[in-house]
Parts: C-alpha cells; structure tokens; sequence
C-alpha cells in the first residue's frame, strides 16, 4: 500500500497506553461497581446495550492504512495480518468484508446530519418506558413515584425520534408518540439533537473497529457516557445514591436545563458525525468503491 504510514514501536504503544488510561478513568464508577458484584445503571448501558465488552474500548487500534512495527500482540485479532517480523496491519480483505456496513453508517450519519436538530424532547422517552407500568427497567426508585410519573408522560408531548428507545416504551405510551417510528424508516427519522444518536456514533466505531483509529472511538465512547448521562439524569429514576443530580423535566427550569446541555452535546456530536463521515469516505476510497448504496 504506497500510502500506508508505519508506526514505530515505541509511538504506537505511547498511543496505546494513553488510549487505555483515558478509557479506564471515564469508566472507573462501572469497574468499581461489578468489583462489588453490583451493576452500575448508568455505565453498564454502554456495553450491555451495545454488545461490548470494557475490553473492547480500552484496546487501541491504528486503523486502516496504518500499520504497527513490532505488533506481535496484535497476531490473531480480527481482520488484521502479521508478518513475520512482527509488522501489523487491518487487511484489504477484511476492509472489502465491511464495506456494506460501511456504506449504511455513511448514509446514515449523512443524512442525520443534514437535519436540524430538534431540541424540545426533554427525554421522555424514559418516562415512556415506565409509563403505567410496574415494570421498571432498573431497581431504583421514580423520584415521582407511579402515578406523578404518569402524570408527567401525560402533560408533556412526546417527541421521540429514534426507533430504539421508541421500541421500549410500554404499551400505552406508544400511542402518544408524535411518531409511529419502525426500524424500516430509521435513517429517516433520525436527527442529531438525540442523545440516542449521538450515543450511536460510538455504536458505529465499535462495529466498524479495527477499520477506526482509536482515538475517534474514544472520542465518540466519552461523548456517549456524557449524553448517557444526562439521558438518565433527565429521566424518572432517583439516582441520588450514584452521585447524579436529577434534571427535574417536569419544570421549566429542569427543561431549560436540559435543552442546554442537549444543544452542548449536539454540537460536539456533529463534529465527531462529520469525523466518522469522513473516515467512511476515505475506506470507501481505499478499497476503490463509492459512497452510493449497492
């Protein structure tokens, strides 16, 4: 490959290192938690949810078009080659294996970010999921109680725009959605004020690894752990005792809050959209195809 750059040992490992130690502090209220025997109803979201194991994200990755000096580690991992000198690198082969992944995240973080971002969910979609049920997702208290959250579902109109948090709402609730959303029309649905979708940023590095660098996958995994935070913050659940304070929705101020940090979040998310856009770009160039849906 004439334009492949090759890492040097002691660069990579630097890279390696920091990658890891950045990934381990953001994620230490998780770690200490499962060393209890506990779950963390924050933190575990982003691997349960997303299939992944902690391992996963704190493991570095070059990506494709860069190869490692002295990787012998790196023999056996998915899609990559070692020489016999030790020289790692992300195959050609395993590229053309994903570029029909590739191609769908490309088209739907194109046309998420072409959409105006719509910032007047306030993160109901929580609510909904509890809406008249006793059947809580998580064993910690509503700060409402029951009927105060119900309540509050029925005040407020919900706005949900992303089919995977509309999927979990009760039964009842799914009729108060502004939309009927199907996993058939996701990507026109999809919009970059959603917390979900940012989150998904993260989704889509981890499924496209080890093609993405490490550092845009830690880029997208902090700002995940940021919008799920306040997602659980804004919703239902008193987690007081995890060292969260609520964003009361239920009152104007907790909604301007919200909108806030909403808006923060959405901005640093079109910067890693536009990131993650361009690196599909540049493997579909790399393994000589096009952006088009097949």
């Amino acid at each position: 490959m004439v334009d492949e750059i090759v890492l040097p040992r002691a660069d990579w490992q630097l890279r390696a290192d920091r990658h890891r130690a950045r990934i381990e502090t953001l994620i230490e209220p998780y770690t200490q938690a499962h060393r209890r025997g506990e779950k963390h109803p924050v933190i575990d979201f982003l691997f349960t949810y997303y299939s992944a194991r902690p391992g996963q994200v704190t493991k570095w990755h070059p990506g494709f078009g860069v190869a490692l000096s002295r990787a012998h580690r790196y023999g056996g991992l998915r899609g990559y080659h070692v020489t016999d000198d030790g020289t790692a690198r992300v195959t050609d082969e395993h590229l053309a294996s994903r570029l029909h992944l590739v191609r769908w995240i490309l088209a739907m973080e194109q046309a998420t970010a072409r959409r105006t971002p719509r910032l007047s969910c306030f993160g109901l979609h929580e609510w909904a999921m509890v809406y008249r049920t006793d059947a809580k997702r998580h064993r910690i208290p509503l700060r409402l109680g029951g009927a105060g959250t119900d309540a509050v579902v029925e005040a407020h109109p919900i706005r949900c725009t992303h089919f995977d948090a509309f999927r979990f709402f009760t039964a009842d609730a799914e009729p108060l959605n502004a939309t009927a959303l199907t996993r058939a029309d996701a990507i026109e649905n999809e919009q970059p004020g959603c917390l979900h979708a940012t989150m998904d940023l993260y989704r889509y590095c981890l499924k496209l690894t080890p093609l993405v660098g490490g550092d845009l996958l830690a880029d997208c995994f902090e700002l995940a752990l940021t919008a799920r935070v306040l997602d659980m913050r804004a919703s239902p659940y008193d987690l007081t005792d995890y060292g969260y304070q609520a964003v009361p929705i239920e009152t104007a101020d907790g909604r301007a809050q919200y909108v806030r940090e909403q808006t923060a979040i959405a901005r640093r998310g079109a910067e890693l959209r536009e990131a993650l856009v361009t690196t599909c770009e540049d493997l579909l160039v790399a393994a000589g195809s096009t952006p088009d849906l097949p």
